[in-house]
């Protein structure tokens, strides 16, 4: 799991355009903490540091303790609105997070042991279906990523979501199908290289009716000469 990551913030006052406009001119990012059965909490937490923590890459998946009023609140970040522009935050949803509870969240993956894969020790192409897994997680036993071996895997060859151990806290947000997370496919110069040589194949006169050919030729001659 990513390590926790602290946020100091500061409570709003108002909430409206008006009042987020004017806190984002001041450096500020407005932002509201929800859910584990207490009110909304309006805060504002500094542009800056949570410009650098989303830079991390692991922002969305990780616990973010906000440190409002001398406490700590233990939360998850749901949704991020930024600027269609500058692409700079204007607005951050944070998930409060009770004891013992679970959340849903997407968690990238990754391929261990690409050496001991056949298909790609040939050139073949992983295709990667999807690059995140939908999970639901124990709120403290966040996994950072999900770690996915090709060893054994061939040209042709499909990863589906129950080849994968997933870690202990964690199970598929998606149950009703078992659905494709890579293959593994020839690339498209083997491809090209293959269907050359079948057309070729194709269009070539066995060698048997060649002769057969021949022979008739052979004898309408010799019965000319006659």
């Amino acid at each position: 799991m990513s390590d926790a990551l602290t946020l100091l913030a500061e409570a709003r006052e108002r909430a409206g355009k008006g009042a987020s406009r004017q806190l984002r001119r001041e450096g500020r990012v407005p932002a509201v903490i929800y859910g584990g059965k207490e009110e909304p909490t309006l805060i504002h937490v500094e542009a800056k540091e949570l410009v650098r923590q989303l830079g991390t890459g692991h922002f969305m998946n990780s616990i973010v303790e906000i440190e409002l009023g001398g406490k700590k609140v233990r939360t998850l970040p749901k949704d991020v609105a930024v600027h269609p522009v500058t692409d700079r935050p204007e607005h951050v949803d944070f998930l409060r997070l009770a004891k013992g509870a679970k959340v849903e969240v997407n968690v990238p993956v990754v391929f261990a042991n690409e050496e001991k894969s056949p298909g790609l020790k040939k050139g073949g192409v992983l295709n990667i279906v999807r690059h995140e897994l939908d999970l639901i997680c124990e709120a403290d036993k966040i996994p950072s990523e999900i770690e996915i071996d090709v060893t054994g895997k061939d040209v042709g060859d499909s990863i589906h979501i129950s080849e994968v151990t997933l870690p202990a806290g964690s199970e598929s947000a998606i149950t009703d199908r078992d659905f494709t997370i890579a293959t593994l496919v020839a690339p498209s110069a083997l491809k090209k290289a293959e269907g050359d040589t079948t057309t070729a194949d194709a269009g070539a006169v066995p060698a048997s009716e060649q002769d057969e050919g021949d022979e008739e030729e052979t004898t309408e001659e010799e019965g000319g000469a006659e």
